[in-house]
């Protein structure tokens, strides 16, 4: 089985982007931009990055996944908060 997906990952903490969650209010503005109210962990991309290789995605041929705590939904988000 070949499985084709596009992963999105939004605010994910990670040292690329440590300004952005570093202090309490570099986190309260990114906070204004993630609908989940928390930042993403490398676990929560790992976990997402099994998934199409599980029996869980045996019928799935491609997918585009947001792994962002719906960040692109947040009507902030696109205009930048």
């Amino acid at each position: 089985m070949v499985i084709q997906a596009a992963r999105l990952p939004g605010a994910i903490r990670t040292p690329i982007n440590e300004a952005a969650w570093s202090t309490s209010e570099a986190y309260a503005r990114l906070m204004t931009l993630v609908h989940y109210k928390r930042i993403g962990e490398p676990d929560d991309i790992a976990q997402e990055a099994v998934w199409p290789a599980s029996d869980m995605a045996d019928y799935v041929t491609g997918a585009t996944l947001f792994v962002d705590g719906r960040m692109t939904l947040y009507p902030g988000f696109a205009t930048g908060g």
